[in-house]
């Protein structure tokens, strides 16, 4: 099972930085509100990642966004901008997804994107740990 556990660890990971070729090219392409659900969901398979390897399960976007701020964010594993730039990231997908009349423009989605990397960057580096 522990074997298991690994590579599945390793998939969500590998997933994540897939997600990040996803985004820029989504971005080349004027396509958004996509490339924001994109960012999101790089996170999100990091946080799927830190979950596994730490015993925590979920299926609620918000509970695994919630254990990470309680487990990593207040005990001050992981800076707070950290904690921020995922909440943030479900938020705009969020609007994105569900929104009326929802628009980004290409830098600050640009933005979003270089934030992604440093948050999968930091995960990553917590989960070699």
């Amino acid at each position: 099972m522990q074997n298991n556990l690994q590579e599945l660890i390793k998939y969500r990971i590998a997933q994540a930085h897939e997600t990040i070729k996803e985004v820029e090219f989504l971005l080349e392409k004027g396509l958004l509100v996509l490339a924001i659900n994109r960012i999101y969901y790089g996170m999100f398979y990091m946080l799927l990642a830190l979950a596994l390897e730490n015993g925590f399960k979920t299926s609620k976007h918000n509970q695994l966004i919630g254990w990470f701020n309680k487990e990593f964010v207040k005990t001050g594993t992981i800076n707070r901008n950290i904690g921020k730039i995922v909440h943030n990231a479900f938020e705009d997908r969020t609007d994105g997804d569900y929104g009326l009349f929802v628009h980004f423009e290409k830098d600050e989605v640009k933005t979003k994107l270089e934030n992604m990397k440093i948050f999968i960057d930091k995960i990553e580096n917590l989960l070699s740990q």
